[in-house]
């Protein structure tokens, strides 16, 4: 087992959704390798977990990392929203459950995916241009680019990442697309790379950073399909349980922030995080990617 993702905000997040009687039961929501989910039953000998994922080979992964502790650790295969649901009990009641205790929410993406999947992730690697978290749903990044109409790609660059030479990079990949399709990760890095200006491609992220960022919201649907994720947890909660999100950029923390601070506003839902809570410097110093992360918890009553 090769495990590569560091779980951010780790000594909050076990503090901000301990267990507060025995034999509760949590949802992980986004499995991914683990991390969390390990800590959690490791440090809460009666807590039981279920973990949601729609990879299927980051799953395994996790099924590996969590076999110790044998049917305190359960899976499910496909999108948390549709697990989640109200419209759906039936798929929790299978697990022998009417409500969870803890639902939690890490919306960043692992490391895995830029690094192990062969998806096009990662502008740093030669890769087919995929991005499906799940890759037998849905487009991909080539088809999304293929598609677009030049202004329709630009608003995609610019709403879902607020890249500001929007404009001028979809031109640029407009035009390489009559030349030939886009189909692989490095051609597109490239493509932006060349399009944006001078002092762009000075700074110290790669110029296709946000690019790949927008074009990985939107085939994985992350933005347009945060609000009904929320929802549907909160409606997987039992009283006085919890739901703690973890976000990585400014786009998904403001629907989060929003959400929440409607669930106190109408009496339904207790802030127990005032502020965001931000990973500390050592955090940062040791794990790069936790830098932009900021947890968030909720409580219904």
């Amino acid at each position: 087992m090769n495990v590569i993702h560091t779980p951010v905000l780790l000594e909050e997040t076990l503090s901000l959704l301990a267990p507060r009687s025995g034999g509760e039961v949590m949802c992980d929501a986004t499995l991914g390798e683990a991390g969390h989910a390990e800590a959690f039953l490791e440090r809460f000998p009666d807590l039981q977990i279920i973990g949601i994922d729609a990879d299927k080979s980051i799953q395994e992964t996790a099924k590996k990392r969590l076999e110790r502790f044998g049917a305190r650790a359960r899976f499910y295969h496909g999108r948390s929203e549709d697990f989640l649901a109200r419209a759906a009990p039936a798929r929790i009641a299978e697990f022998g459950i009417e409500k969870f205790d803890t639902v939690f929410i890490d919306l960043g993406v692992s490391l895995y995916h830029y690094v192990q999947s062969g998806r096009g992730f990662s502008f740093a690697k030669d890769e087919p241009l995929d991005m499906r978290v799940n890759p037998s749903e849905g487009e991909t990044a080539a088809d999304i680019i293929a598609r677009l109409p030049e202004k329709e790609l630009a608003d995609l660059l610019y709403n879902n990442a607020e890249e500001r030479y929007s404009r001028r990079i979809a031109r640029a990949i407009v035009e390489e697309r009559a030349r030939s399709p886009i189909t692989r990760s490095k051609r597109l890095a490239d493509i932006v790379a060349r399009s944006a200006p001078p002092q762009y491609r000075r700074r110290a992220a790669h110029p296709a950073t946000k690019t790949f960022q927008a074009l990985r919201i939107e085939v994985n649907g992350e933005l347009s399909g945060l609000r009904p994720l929320l929802e549907s947890a909160w409606g997987a909660l039992r009283n006085r349980g919890r739901l703690g999100v973890i976000s990585f950029h400014s786009l998904e923390s403001r629907v989060v922030k929003a959400y929440f601070r409607e669930l106190a506003k109408d009496g339904s839902g207790r802030l127990v995080t005032k502020k965001a809570v931000a990973p500390h410097l050592e955090e940062i110093r040791m794990n790069a990617p936790s830098r932009s992360a900021l947890l968030r918890v909720v409580e219904k009553i």
